[in-house]
């Protein structure tokens, strides 16, 4: 199947996606901070540079997008089929470079958090941030 946009279009396209403050990713900070929570945001010094950082509960939350993080077995995770090769292979050094960063972390002390895209849904948002406040608790 051929792309249906010109590769400038494409191009375009593609620097719309923003990596730092996504829906999801704003929508638990909205919900952290309406709790209560304080926390950090990106800490570049931190491995994987987390989206959420909660120094008081020695906490990491990481929001990650379904397709650009390779969610199994989720709908929303789906290999293009163009390019199918470079895209694989971008998704599972994504995938690596998150398990590289998680396992430096668990080993300095902190508790890691992983939420996903399509837990944030708005069929499943409630129950997903009310289980990651019991989480924290």
């Amino acid at each position: 199947m051929t792309d249906v946009h010109n590769p400038q279009q494409r191009r375009y396209n593609m620097q719309q996606i923003k990596s730092t403050n996504t829906k999801p990713e704003l929508m638990v900070r909205q919900f952290l901070f309406g709790e209560g929570y304080r926390y950090r945001l990106h800490k570049k010094n931190l491995p994987g540079k987390p989206d959420i950082v909660l120094p008081k509960h020695k906490t990491i939350i990481f929001v990650h997008g379904c397709f650009w993080h390779g969610h199994s077995n989720c709908k929303y995770y789906k290999v293009p089929g163009t390019r199918t090769e470079w895209w694989l292979n971008k998704i599972n050094t994504n995938k690596a470079n998150d398990k590289k960063a998680v396992k430096t972390l668990k080993e300095n002390g902190w508790k890691i958090i992983t939420l996903w895209e399509c837990e944030l849904k708005p069929d499943k948002r409630e129950k997903t941030l009310y289980k990651l406040l019991n989480k924290l608790a």
